[in-house]
């Protein structure tokens, strides 16, 4: 049983340590041993700087400063968010000092960020976490920020940072390999001139565009969180079905969850003109529900209400909450988009839980992440058997799972994720999900093309704003299609997900599109991308390769497939080509593989 406040009080107040749940943060200088010989004076009188610098820092991001190392720090945090922030803004103490000095005199930071439980005392914490935070800070180069999957998993790619993968390493003392990531500061040059492009491709399309952000439980209760998401849920699915908006994915806004954005950050990262937004409180069998629309662009509230119903009623199909709360924020954003046409200028649960943990890890790509998202879709499928939605995520996962070559029998694999994706069909005829993934799967398999297409096509005209559907769409282009189509379905799914935690899958897709156009640069740039966000992604290699062999560089090439054999050390061309032979684009795959030296 967990300890009570006045429990854990008491025995800080005694001196002795609490187990808690902390975000530790360990940063050392760079070759502080060569600075301090050389220099020591002036590297200590800088390093008294930077810790006053540090102390206040941590503070004003709600941390705490455990100790001086001497020639390092450590910290502990509540959330992972807090810390990151923290971090970078130490990451840039010595910026300017630097830039006046040699480059034997400067002195840069690494960090490292790990979150565990430990044994949290009023002078020092305690436990393995912090040693591993130690460690991974040892994989950091000068000025670099390297984090661990829990502290990952908590930070939103593309807003708090730009997250590169590392991949696993083998860490001094540590009984099993680590993954880390690297977090990069997210306004560098080369992705903000993406995010520039991808805003004026959305800016084309001329609906209105919509943000629903989940609400907040007022006052917090982790009983209640679920029916934030509900709401969330529920709005987006409607907005959608009734194709008078733009509506930014669901996955996208969660980044949004309980960050307290302002507007204009969430239109910078979501290319959003209007945000619904609001709160809940739950009194006894009830929920009251106040709600929010926005103008993000002008920080104008549209309208305002609030409303009053049974919390069972959130649970329904045809949920009266849902449809009120939609009905009335569609209304009051129409007439304000009308309104101010006409005066300016033309130029100008717990189970949710599981769901999107299945939907995340399958998209991590290892074989122990995709075993994990199996038994969270699995336990999912099994609570809410009458319920589509999970049903259409699982016969993803097998797609996934044959793409990344972990089916021992691919075509068998593929008929088992058409019936699972026609049982979610029967639940729910209208699942635009389920009929893209369907469409998807005999896509892959290139068997009935042109119900394949029709399914996709279903599926798109039913959700204009379901980026799985265009995705999906897109890449039946790209194997049997109108090259031009293919990137144009593509870069509508792209335009959809701005912070879509499955990007990297999405932009291996978009590179097919690419790569089928034959556009071989922007195809390898829109791999490194994917690349960049998941380094073992199979499929993002073999389009890279591809594209690389085909544009002559042969060198680049072999290093791909060194890599593409290392994660996948039984491939072979006939292997590659066991399914979806038919296909132009598998051929110059399997094409570039031979010529690169696979066996046949």
């Amino acid at each position: 049983m967990a300890l009570q406040k006045t429990e854990k009080a008491a025995l800080l107040a005694a001196g002795l340590p609490v187990q808690q749940h902390k975000v530790v943060l360990v940063i050392d200088l760079v070759e502080s041993v060569r600075l301090m010989a050389a220099h020591e004076a002036e590297v200590v009188d800088r390093w008294r700087g930077f810790m006053a610098f540090a102390g206040e820092e941590i503070g004003a991001h709600q941390g705490r400063l455990v100790k001086s190392l001497g020639d390092g720090l450590l910290a502990e945090f509540d959330q992972a968010v807090p810390a990151l922030k923290a971090a970078q803004r130490l990451q840039s103490y010595f910026e300017e000092g630097n830039a006046s000095l040699p480059e034997a005199r400067q002195m840069h930071l690494r960090a490292g960020l790990n979150a565990s439980h430990l044994y949290v005392g009023e002078h020092d914490v305690y436990g393995h976490g912090v040693n591993l935070a130690a460690r991974v800070a040892g994989l950091a180069g000068p000025g670099q920020i390297v984090v661990t999957a829990p502290v990952r998993d908590a930070i939103v790619d593309g807003m708090d940072g730009e997250v590169e993968d590392m991949g696993e390493s083998y860490l001094k003392h540590w009984p099993e390999p680590v993954r880390t990531w690297r977090v990069w500061p997210a306004d560098r040059a080369g992705d903000g001139a993406t995010r520039a492009r991808q805003v004026t491709a959305v800016q084309q399309d001329l609906r209105p565009t919509i943000a629903v952000i989940p609400f907040e439980c007022r006052p917090a209760s982790p009983d209640h969180q679920v029916i934030g998401e509900l709401l969330a849920d529920g709005v987006i699915t409607q907005l959608s079905r009734e194709g008078q908006l733009r509506v930014i994915s669901r996955l996208s806004t969660t980044a949004f969850r309980g960050r307290q954005a302002d507007l204009g950050e969430i239109h910078h990262h979501l290319a959003a003109s209007f945000v619904l937004s609001g709160s809940y409180s739950v009194l006894g069998e009830k929920v009251v529900i106040s709600a929010e629309l926005s103008d993000a662009r002008h920080n104008d509230v549209v309208w305002a209400d609030r409303l009053t119903g049974p919390i069972d009623d959130l649970l329904q199909i045809d949920s009266q909450l849902i449809h009120q709360l939609t009905d009335a924020s569609t209304e009051a954003l129409m007439d304000a988009t009308i309104r101010r046409a006409m005066v300016v200028p033309v130029p100008q649960l717990d189970s949710n839980a599981l769901l999107l943990g299945g939907i995340a890890l399958m998209h991590r790509s290892t074989a122990r992440d995709l075993e994990r998202s199996r038994e969270l879709l699995e336990a999912v499928t099994d609570r809410h058997g009458r319920v589509a939605t999970p049903w259409a995520w699982m016969a993803k996962w097998h797609i996934l799972n044959i793409i990344q070559g972990r089916s021992a029998d691919a075509p068998a694999e593929f008929r088992r994720a058409i019936d699972i994706a026609d049982r979610a069909l029967d639940l729910e005829p209208h699942s635009s999900l389920a009929l893209a993934i369907k469409g998807h799967v005999q896509c892959h398999l290139g068997v009935d093309l042109d119900m394949s297409r029709q399914l996709l096509l279903q599926a798109t005209d039913l959700n204009p704003n379901d980026h799985n559907a265009w995705l999906y769409a897109g890449f039946w282009s790209t194997m049997w299609g109108d090259p031009a189509d293919a990137v144009r379905e593509s870069e509508r799914a792209l335009e959809l997900s701005p912070l879509d935690p499955q990007r990297f899958f999405i932009e291996m897709l978009v590179a097919h599109s690419y790569l089928v156009d034959n556009d071989l640069s922007n195809s390898i740039e829109m791999c490194q991308r994917s690349l960049r966000r998941n380094r073992y992604y199979l499929a993002s290699l073999r389009v890279l390769l591809t594209a690389q062999y085909e544009l002559g560089q042969i060198e680049d090439a072999r290093q791909t497939l060194s890599q593409l054999r290392a994660l996948q050390p039984d491939l072979t061309v006939g292997r590659f080509l066991s399914y979806g032979s038919q296909s132009k684009i598998r051929i110059r795959a399997a094409h570039a593989m031979e010529g690169l030296g696979l066996p046949r």
